[in-house]
C-alpha cells in the first residue's frame, strides 16, 4: 500500500460491453487482462443512462451528471420547428473530467467534437465529420496523426458491410489496430494526469454481429488493449478504470412507438398530397429512391453536397414515407416519439405547430404511459416496454423529453412510422442494455472489490477523487469509495466538493453545415 494518494488516472471506455459476457469470458481464461483486473482489482455492472444511449452516456461519464444539467438527451436535439440539431461538445453544459484535471490526454470519446482547448491534448471521436478543422487540439496533432498513423479512421459507415460479415469483422480489426497506434503515439507523452481513452468498435460490432466466436475474437483483441492499458498505468503510478457506456443484448423485434401512437389516435402522418399520392401508389418511396440511386454509383454525401439544401429537403418532403421528421403532421398531433428513446408532447409553448396546452399536459402523459407500459407482444402476450416519467428523470430541465421509453429485453424502440407496430429488427441483430462494466485497479483500489449500485454518473467524482481533487458539489454521483482498501489513503481522504466551473471551451473550427447536414441525413432516411 502506498502512503500518498496517485496523482494520475487513466480511463479506458470501450463502448457497449455486457458485463455478464465479459465476466463469462474472462471466467473462461479467454481475456487474460480482463480476468486480471477481477482478481487483483474492483469489478462489476455499471447502470447506464436512460435511455441507455451513446449520446447520453459518454457526457454523463465525463462530467458525473445526468442528461438533466448537461443537456444532451440524443445525437441530435429537436428545435420548436421540429428540426435535427446534432449535438457537439459545445452542448455539454459542465466541464468534463478534462477540464477539470490538467494536462489531459483524451481520444475518440464520443460527444468531443469539435476539440476543446484544453490544457493537453484531444483527437475527437464518434460525430466528428472529418480528419480537418476541429479534429485535435492542438491543430498541428492532426498532421502528425496523418505522418504516423496514416491508416487511422474516425469510424466505419456501417451501412456498407451489411450482408457482409467476414469484410465488416477484418475491416473492424484494422480500425482497432489503427486506434491502438493512436494510443501508443499518445502514450509517449509524459505530461498528463488525466489519460481518457475510447474505442467505440464494440458497439458496431455487436449492433450487426451477435455470434460468440466473432465476439470472442474482437474481445481477445481488446483484452490486449487492456494489457497496454494496465502496463501503462502501472509505470506511471496511475490507477485504471475501464468503463463502458451501456451494456448489448440481442433483439428480436422493433416496436414502432410512433405507428403506436397513429393506430391510437395521438399522431397522424402526413397526408398525401398530390404528388405524395401519386409516388405512393407508383411504389416510389424514401426507400426504393435511395436503393435506385445506390445502383447507379450515388451516395448521400453525394446528394447532399451537390444539391442545394431547399432542394434535398422539398425532396425528403414530398417521397412518401416512414421518418419521423417529414411525415407526420404536427398539426394533428398530440405526442410523437424522437430520437432513441424520447417521446415528446406536442404542447403550444415548446413547439411551433403545438396543439396540447400546458395544463392539458400532465393528463396526456398518464394516458401515454398507461398505453405504453400496457403494450403486448400479440405472439407472447408479455409487456414489452418500460416508461419512465421525464419530469422524475431529468426534474432539473424544464427541457426534458416528457417520456423515456425503453424497450425490455429482445425488444427495441425506434421511431419509425411503419405499417405494424411490430416489425423485424432489420440488420440490427443485437441493441443497448442498460448494464455496462465498471473495471478499475491500482495502488490504493482494493482487490476482488466491486461497486455497489454504480453508475455511470458515478465515474468522474470516482476519478477525481482519485487523484485528491475535489468533486464538483452538483454532480449527480458520488464517490465509489468501496473499491478502495480501507486503509489506503485514497479511503481515508474526506471527500471535498468545489463549486461546480463553466463547461470547457470548445473549437470555433466547427463546420458551418455539419447540423444541416445530419438532418438532411436523416430526413432521406440516410441516418436513423
Amino acid at each position: 500500500m502506498t502512503g500518498a494518494l496517485p496523482e494520475r488516472a487513466f480511463v479506458l471506455g470501450l463502448d457497449g460491453v455486457p458485463f455478464d459476457r465479459l465476466r463469462a469470458w474472462a471466467d473462461a481464461g479467454e481475456l487474460p487482462n480482463v480476468a486480471a483486473l477481477f482478481e487483483e482489482g474492483a469489478a462489476g455492472p455499471l447502470e447506464s443512462t436512460r435511455p441507455a444511449n451513446t449520446a447520453l452516456a459518454w457526457p454523463s461519464i465525463a462530467t458525473g451528471v445526468g442528461p438533466g444539467k448537461h443537456g444532451v438527451y440524443s445525437f441530435y436535439g429537436l428545435t420548436p420547428d421540429y428540426r435535427h440539431e446534432v449535438n457537439t461538445s459545445a452542448d455539454v453544459d459542465r466541464p468534463a473530467l478534462w477540464d477539470l484535471l490538467s494536462p489531459a490526454i483524451v481520444a475518440n470519446t464520443p460527444m468531443t467534437y469539435p476539440a476543446s482547448e484544453i490544457d493537453g491534448t484531444m483527437v475527437t471521436g464518434m460525430m466528428t465529420p472529418s480528419r480537418e478543422d476541429g479534429f485535435t487540439h492542438p491543430p498541428e496533432l492532426a498532421k502528425e496523426i496523418e505522418r504516423r498513423v496514416p491508416e487511422y479512421e474516425i469510424g466505419l459507415d456501417w451501412q456498407e458491410y451489411v450482408g457482409n460479415d467476414e469484410a465488416f469483422a477484418a475491416d473492424l480489426d484494422s480500425l482497432v489496430d489503427s486506434r491502438t497506434d493512436l494510443l501508443h503515439l499518445l502514450m509517449e507523452t509524459d505530461d498528463w494526469r488525466l489519460f481518457f481513452f475510447t474505442y467505440t468498435a464494440p458497439d458496431r460490432l455487436q449492433h450487426l454481429l451477435w455470434e460468440e466466436e466473432a465476439l470472442l475474437d474482437h474481445y481477445r483483441q481488446l483484452d490486449g488493449v487492456i494489457g497496454d492499458a494496465r502496463e501503462y498505468a502501472a509505470e506511471n503510478d496511475a490507477t485504471l478504470f475501464v468503463v463502458s457506456d451501456h451494456g448489448f443484448g440481442p433483439v428480436a423485434k422493433q416496436v414502432n412507438i410512433n405507428t403506436l401512437f397513429a393506430r391510437e389516435g395521438y399522431l397522424t402522418p402526413k397526408a398525401d398530397t398530390a404528388a405524395r399520392g401519386t409516388l405512393s401508389r407508383l411504389g416510389v418511396d424514401k426507400s426504393s429512391v435511395l436503393g435506385a440511386l445506390s445502383k447507379v454509383g450515388i451516395d448521400e454525401h453525394t446528394i447532399v453536397d451537390r444539391l442545394p439544401e431547399a432542394i434535398v429537403d422539398a425532396a425528403a418532403t414530398q417521397i412518401p414515407g416512414g421518418h419521423e421528421l417529414y411525415d407526420v403532421d404536427y398539426r394533428r398531433t398530440k405526442a410523437f416519439f424522437h430520437g432513441y428513446g424520447n417521446v415528446f408532447v406536442n404542447d403550444t409553448e415548446r413547439f411551433d405547430e403545438g396543439i396540447v396546452a400546458p395544463r392539458d399536459v400532465p393528463a396526456l402523459k398518464a394516458d401515454l404511459t398507461e398505453l405504453l407500459s400496457s403494450l403486448t407482444d400479440p405472439e407472447t402476450g408479455d409487456r414489452v416496454l418500460d416508461v419512465y416519467d421525464g419530469d422524475d428523470e431529468f426534474p432539473t430541465d424544464d427541457g426534458s423529453p416528457d417520456l423515456v421509453v425503453a424497450g425490455r429485453e429482445g425488444y427495441h424502440v425506434k421511431g419509425t412510422l411503419a405499417e405494424s407496430v411490430f416489425a423485424d429488427p432489420g440488420v440490427h441483430v443485437a441493441e443497448h442494455r442498460p448494464e455496462g462494466i465498471l473495471l478499475a485497479a491500482g495502488p490504493d483500489v482494493e482487490p476482488g472489490s466491486a461497486p455497489t449500485d454504480a453508475s455511470v454518473v458515478d465515474v468522474a467524482p470516482t476519478v477525481l477523487h482519485s487523484v485528491g481533487d475535489p468533486v464538483p458539489a452538483d454532480a449527480d454521483g458520488r464517490v465509489l469509495d468501496e473499491i478502495f482498501a480501507p486503509d489506503s489513503p485514497t479511503a481515508k481522504r474526506e471527500v471535498a466538493t468545489v463549486e461546480a466551473a463553466s463547461a470547457g471551451t470548445a473549437s470555433a473550427a466547427t463546420d458551418g453545415d455539419f447540423g444541416d447536414v445530419e438532418d438532411r441525413l436523416r430526413g432521406l432516411g440516410y441516418m436513423e
